[in-house]
């Protein structure tokens, strides 16, 4: 049994990796350590396995396409005055097999077993499929 579990999330109004990509960078610079976070009401139960190794797998367009490495979580209090969770994040996004996904509320534990494989050295240079066609090719197997 894996000593370590994910998260996946859905990456609202993203429309690529790139978008992620951006739309993170924009939000590091007023953090303390300049890492990228996802602030979240709920704290996993489930924290030690969760920072034991995993990562946050992010949904666009309806298929899993990235990761990124969990490095810790830090309590936050928003501006309303309730206490979150901000879940920090290694800046590097990791492409992986794109994996269809359907939609969901929130953040989801995510078995190691389970993940979508990271993509080979070779490919993570190639242009994306359309996200359509790389949810068509993978629902069959070919990707």
């Amino acid at each position: 049994m894996d000593k370590f579990t994910h998260l996946i999330k859905l990456s609202v109004g993203t429309e690529g990796v790139e978008d992620l990509a951006a739309w993170q960078e924009s939000r590091r610079a007023p953090t303390p350590d300049g890492l990228p976070r996802h602030v979240t009401r709920m704290w996993p139960r489930r924290e030690a396995e969760v920072l034991a190794g995993g990562s946050i797998f992010w949904v666009i367009k309806g298929l899993v396409q990235c990761r990124q490495r969990i490095l810790r979580l830090d309590a936050v209090t928003g501006e309303d005055g309730v206490d979150r969770c901000a879940i920090v994040l290694d800046p590097k996004l990791v492409r992986v097999a794109p994996t269809p996904k359907r939609p969901f509320q929130g953040w989801r534990y995510l078995a190691p077993g389970d993940a979508p494989r990271d993509m080979r050295e070779g490919r993570k240079t190639e242009d994306a499929l359309p996200p359509e066609l790389a949810g068509a090719l993978a629902e069959i197997g070919v990707i």
